[in-house]
This record gives structure tokens, sequence and C-alpha cells, in this order.
């Protein structure tokens, strides 16, 4: 079975070297997969592409040393020069995720293969709207929020007087409902909106720095987990 078939994006990590506090990525990794995380995205704007091959390697080992390398999938953002690269280096990267404005889903599909794990992120209406018209046979899942104001992604969409614009639980009810693909949501999520999110019947939640700048990103990871199995 190929990563694609087995998706699971339950627990969706975003992580990349300015996330971590000076702390080495792989080992956050190990013991966030090891905690039960089921995917996790190599994301850098400041990294160059030799470092992000080399954070994918850290990633790649860091599942596999966890023992589960068949069933978390491994994606890297933006970069498919990154990705072809990396798997030409013998680096187990399963696929990409890109947005909108980013190389198209199916340019990565004819060069990653018919495999490959391929994710789309969008502002969480725009999505809404994009799922009724657009061709998504390309892409495995969508990525949407912000669920609150977060730091780690000043690109988030903004009011006419500079707010971030965060997305309700309705709204996020209304893109599982009408996705034909699963759909995250992300976005200053904590371990308190877990619950609510779950209920909204999307398939899974990403995070960054509630995990990757936590005192024990395990632990944190652990319980997140646990909040949504429960």
């Amino acid at each position: 079975m190929s990563m694609r078939e087995a998706l699971d994006l339950s627990a969706y990590l975003v992580i990349g070297p300015e996330n971590t506090k000076g702390r080495p990525v792989k080992g956050i990794i190990r013991d966030v997969v090891a905690a039960g995380f089921t995917i996790v995205q190599v994301r850098s704007k400041v990294a160059s592409a030799k470092e992000l091959i080399g954070y994918c390697r850290d990633a790649a080992e860091a599942i596999a040393e966890a023992g589960r390398a068949d069933r978390v999938a491994l994606v890297a953002d933006d970069r498919l020069d990154v990705v072809l690269a990396a798997r030409e280096a013998g680096i187990k990267v399963d696929g990409i995720h890109v947005g909108q404005s980013d190389i198209p889903a199916a340019v990565c599909r004819k060069y990653l293969g018919d495999d490959a794990v391929i994710g789309l992120s969008a502002r969480t209406r725009e999505l809404i709207d994009y799922v009724r018209t657009a061709d998504i046979s390309d892409i495995d899942y969508f990525g949407a929020g912000p669920l609150h104001e977060t730091a780690t992604k000043p690109e988030a969409g903004r009011s006419a007087s500079g707010r971030v614009i965060t997305r309700s639980l309705e709204e996020i009810a209304e893109l599982a409902r009408v996705s034909p693909v699963p759909a995250v949501i992300g976005g200053g999520v904590k371990l308190a909106d877990i619950p609510d999110l779950k209920r909204t019947g999307i398939a899974g939640f990403f995070v960054v720095s509630t995990v990757t700048e936590a005192d024990d990103p395990g632990r944190a990871a652990a319980a997140l987990t646990a909040a949504w199995r429960a």
C-alpha cells in the first residue's frame, strides 16, 4: 500500500529550524511521531535548498527511528526541487504541500508520480469556494485556517484594518461537509481546541509552535493525540 493510500491526517506537524527554539529538528520529530503524530511537513522560509534536503533527511530518519516509516507521511512545503533532489539522494519524502500561488498540483503530480502525497493550502472560505469549481484530481488533502491568529503564519488573510481573519467552527464544519478530499485545520491550534475541532468532522489538525516550542514536545504531542482520539 502506498503512503497516499494509507494517508492519516489526524495529527499533522509542521516544523522547520526557525520553530524549535534552537533544538535539533530531528529529535523533536522523533518524539512527536512516537507520541502518535501521523504526518510531518518540513517547512522553512529561511533555509537554503541544501539545508532543506538535510532537514528532509533528518525527518525521514526520525520517522524511521520511531518505527513509523510505513505509516507516517513526510512532505516538504512548496519546494518541488527539494523533494526531487531528496528522492534522488535516497531520502524517503512522500510528497509535497503547496499553496494556491505555488507550483500547480498537476505539475507536482507529473514529476512525483501517482503514489505521491500532494496537499494544498488556502484560507478556509477560499477553499469552500474553490472545491466547488476546481479540478482537484491531483490533490489528496487540503490545509486550511487559521483557527486563531498565529505568529508562524504571517501571510494569513487580513481585514482592511490589518486584523488576521480567523475561521469559525461553523466554516470549518462547512468545509468538511463540501470538500471531496479530507482537510486539516491549523493556525494557533491548542489542546483546548481539539474537542471542538473533532466535532466539525474535519480530518485532523496541524500545529507548529504548540508542539515545536513546548518545553517537552513529545508530551505536548501526546496530549494532543490523546484528545483527538478521545
